[in-house]
């Protein structure tokens, strides 16, 4: 089970077990990248927008660790289990990145001025 503090937010859809349990799941998932994940925000909505075709998900995700807040700030798609699969990608790939600066494995580039 996950330590993360998980919040979920569905705004104008209905709340949905089998989305939430998906979510979780990929919450849960976030922790091989980085074991020390304090709290992972989620927000899922369909924005009111005139479209002629099918209306976009989109789904937020707000990861903190310590020393540092990691945003997702949107995943669009019109299958809402995509959208939550690509922000759910795109934050794992920002903790790896993190991950990697934390360790060491990333060289940062210094201001070589004389």
């Amino acid at each position: 089970m996950t330590q993360i503090n998980l919040q979920i937010t569905m705004r104008d859809i209905p709340h949905s077990d089998a989305l939430e349990n998906h979510i979780r799941e990929k919450a849960e998932k976030l922790e091989r990248f980085h074991p020390h994940l304090t709290s992972c925000r989620v927000v899922i909505e369909q924005p009111h927008k005139h479209h002629h075709q099918g209306r976009n998900y989109e789904v937020h995700v707000d990861l903190t660790a310590p020393g540092s807040e990691l945003v997702v700030d949107r995943a669009t798609h019109e299958d809402i289990y995509v959208a939550v699969r690509d922000a759910f990608d795109a934050a794992a790939r920002q903790l790896e990145d993190y991950a990697r600066r934390q360790r060491g494995d990333i060289k940062t580039h210094s201001d070589k001025r004389s």
